[in-house]
């Protein structure tokens, strides 16, 4: 992975995003994934007041240099993940554009203690798209190992 695919450059790599645009990247392109972006939208939008501030463009170019920084090959690097000695929890969209859900499997399988969850008919906005199966799972993997069901 050496940065993001061209459609999803072509959709945020913009200091302006459509509704559209943010669909087409984080969520699948499935009727029910699509609605749901739409309904995740909706509750992004609702709360006026206390809002967090929004992201700029030199944040989100920033975010992209690291990603494209920290995605270059180096084993050394690489190996290192397998010191973490605590449970990790890796979750996924199952047609995710940004992050390609075997990358997902592949950092798992270099934590000793990690778990995957891959979110069907969903892409990077999974956790918005799932988003009570997302707490619960991840209420369940903070409460201890045992309560979280095996990987998907």
């Amino acid at each position: 992975m050496h940065g993001w695919a061209p459609d999803v450059i072509g959709a945020i790599g913009t200091p302006k995003t459509s509704p559209g645009e943010y669909l087409d990247v984080f969520f699948a392109p499935s009727s029910s994934s699509r609605q749901a972006g739409k309904e995740a939208l909706q509750r992004m939008y609702a709360r006026t007041e206390d809002r967090d501030t929004a992201t700029t463009w030199a944040t989100r170019e920033a975010q992209y240099d690291a990603v494209c920084a920290w995605v270059v090959p180096d084993h050394s690097l690489l190996q290192r993940l397998s010191a973490i000695d605590l449970p990790v929890l890796v979750v996924n969209g199952d047609s995710d554009p940004m992050i390609l859900p075997h990358y997902s499997y592949l950092l798992a399988g270099l934590i000793p203690h990690a778990r995957v969850k891959i979110y069907p008919d969903a892409a990077h906005g999974f956790l918005f798209q799932h988003h009570a199966e997302f707490a619960a799972d991840v209420a369940a993997f903070l409460a201890g190992p045992a309560a979280l069901s095996r990987p998907s």
